[in-house]
């Protein structure tokens, strides 16, 4: 079936499919300049933990909209939550955070009482190993575009609210997956829409082992209130409000090899729903490649925006422009680090605050303190008090 799509979206540049330019496959030069603190933390702290992942934090908001099915079916929230290590003292703190392993641990939960993988958030539900059905079906497909069509017929078998399908622009270029809505909408079926095409993406880029570059993003929700972290996910532009929920990318895509198997199926199944958050989308584009570079020098000085396009061989107006189009920006990507690294390092009871903050490159625990309280809403030590409380629940 081929329909037009909006005229704004634009094919990728040749070479698209691939991490080309700037993003440069070698580390970055280092970072000259240290803050005395973080010099005196190293020699300090040299039986200190391993040094936390750069692994980015999930907004309170997700855990809120995730639980939305498990609320309107009068579930016990707050033992779902602690089942899944989670201290639902977090809950009303809206800058609040949990880290991927928190967040993967509550989607098993709820998919094991609740015995729907789309956690009761429409009337009728998927039932469980509906995913690894769809995923065996795509692995036997020769392109990607066999494989899509694959797992939408079978999921077409298990959902009411919505149907999803594949177009094609007329003129052959962009390629779109929209959900086709069937019943009302209300913010449980948004929800498990935006669920529908997140999971669909990344499973699709396991597919054929690679990042599939985004043109667009339509979500039928309105733009949810404080950080959302969306934009990261997809790293394109996302548009709320969307008659349709759909992805856009180049059609070209659709003509890439499948190239996953069995064996790497069962390992992509017992990973998951952990890998579904991580794989893919981490150190695939300018962002993460910053980011990653920040993290092996978080103790130091962080540099300049100016002195990081310095290193990447950019101008600032080209790192600028380059950040604004995957939705973000240079001082939000060093802020964000320090809040999931520390979020991170304080599930670790042996660490100080002090040690904490200096690690994070803070002369002063002070400056720490109300730095980590603008990110999420907290300071820290209370914060650390609210995670241990939500482990002593869990035990």
């Amino acid at each position: 079936m081929h329909t037009a799509v909006q005229p704004s979206l634009r094919p990728p540049l040749p070479g698209k499919l691939h991490i080309a330019g700037a993003l440069t496959q070698g580390p970055l030069p280092g970072t000259p300049g240290r803050l005395p603190g973080a010099v005196q933390a190293r020699g300090a702290m040299a039986a200190a933990p391993a040094q936390a992942p750069a692994r980015h934090t999930v907004a309170i908001q997700h855990v809120h909209r995730i639980l939305q099915g498990a609320r309107r079916l009068g579930h016990d929230v707050d033992a779902l939550l602690r089942r899944a290590g989670i201290s639902p003292a977090l809950l009303p703190s809206p800058s609040a955070r949990v880290t991927q392993g928190q967040y993967a641990a509550l989607i098993r939960t709820l998919r094991r009482v609740m015995r729907d993988e789309l956690w009761g958030l429409l009337d009728r539900p998927v039932p469980p190993g509906t995913f690894a059905q769809a995923a065996r079906a795509m692995i036997h497909c020769a392109t990607l575009e066999d494989a899509i069509h694959a797992a939408m017929r079978l999921y077409r078998l298990h959902l009411d609210a919505f149907t999803p399908r594949l177009h094609v622009s007329a003129d052959g270029r962009i390629a779109s997956i929209r959900l086709h809505r069937r019943a009302p909408t209300s913010a449980c079926r948004s929800f498990a829409e935006s669920t529908f095409v997140f999971q669909g993406y990344a499973l699709v880029s396991w597919l054929v082992a690679q990042h599939i570059p985004l043109l667009r993003v339509d979500l039928a929700n309105e733009r949810p209130q404080g950080c959302s972290d969306t934009e990261r996910v997809f790293k394109t532009a996302v548009h709320y409000g969307q008659p349709l929920t759909a992805l856009h990318f180049d059609a070209a895509c659709l003509r890439l090899p499948v190239m996953q198997d069995g064996a790497s199926l069962r390992t992509f199944l017992q990973e998951a729903p952990r890998n579904l958050l991580i794989r893919y989308r981490d150190s695939c584009c300018l962002a993460e490649r910053i980011r990653q570079h920040l993290r092996s020098h978080l103790n130091d000085e962080l540099p300049s925006l100016e002195q990081m396009a310095q290193m990447l061989r950019l101008t600032p107006q080209t790192l600028r422009r380059r950040l604004r189009d995957e939705g973000r920006g240079y001082q939000s990507i060093k802020d964000s680090l320090r809040r999931d690294v520390a979020i991170g390092m304080l599930e670790h009871p042996g660490m100080t605050l002090q040690e904490v903050a200096l690690r994070l490159g803070f002369s002063e625990p002070s400056t720490f303190h109300r730095a980590f309280k603008k990110w999420t809403g907290v300071a820290p030590g209370e914060y650390r008090l609210r995670g241990m409380r939500g482990e002593h629940d869990a035990a």
